[in-house]
């Protein structure tokens, strides 16, 4: 009865120490497949879903090697940019993010620069709910620069102020592109046409009292 006690806790300890990790050896791991799980390839899909079947361990009915996204069209885990995306330039860099311009030379900048954009209801009624969701929070939702960030940051600008109100739509349009002052580059958060937009709706929303 010893000799076997003593077998079981040989065999035990030499099960355990199995299960130690040292120099190129990972040791024994339960589910393997949770810590070195198949990653997605963006270009090279194995669409084949009984692919490595005998290495899978879960009975999910599909390969352990199977590594495509069948609701794709395209079978491709690579999904197309959810709309307004604001497109990388061919260097793959995010658009405006060099250095501000000067409130001094905007006007020079802009001159000439026209909003694309009609002022129909809808467009102006399209820039208020981007303002609400870009600007708002800073600007107030008058544009009187009493928004809740006012409140930690002094010094938010007041779009209805004299200065402001004779801004035409393209200084505001460049003010949101790069930012200007307290405000920061929002070029690579809103596309040109919203920012368009925006500046329709801070123009009508300065002729509000």
């Amino acid at each position: 009865m010893m000799l076997k006690n003593i077998l079981i806790g040989l065999s035990t300890a030499a099960l355990v120490a199995g299960c130690t990790a040292h120099g190129d050896n990972p040791g024994r791991e339960y589910a393997p497949n949770m810590y070195h799980s198949v990653a997605y390839e963006p270009l090279s899909q194995i669409k084949d879903e009984q692919a490595g079947a005998w290495a899978n361990s879960l009975d999910n009915g599909r390969g352990e090697y199977f590594n495509s996204n069948k609701y794709n069209p395209n079978w491709m885990n690579m999904r197309e940019p959810a709309p307004h995306t604001v497109k990388r330039n061919p260097y793959g860099w995010l658009p405006y993010r060099t250095g501000r311009v000067s409130k001094d030379s905007i006007d020079i900048v802009t001159a000439g620069m026209k909003n694309p954009l009609d002022s129909t209801a809808a467009i102006v009624g399209e820039g208020k709910i981007l303002y609400e969701s870009y600007c708002k929070h800073c600007h107030g939702e008058k544009g009187m620069g009493d928004g809740k960030v006012a409140d930690k940051y002094a010094g938010v600008a007041n779009l209805k102020g004299d200065s402001y109100l004779k801004m035409s739509e393209a200084h505001i349009f460049q003010v949101i592109t790069h930012g200007a002052g307290l405000m920061g580059a929002h070029g690579s958060q809103i596309s040109p046409e919203d920012r368009w937009k925006i500046a329709k709706y801070v123009k009508a929303l300065q002729k509000q009292k």
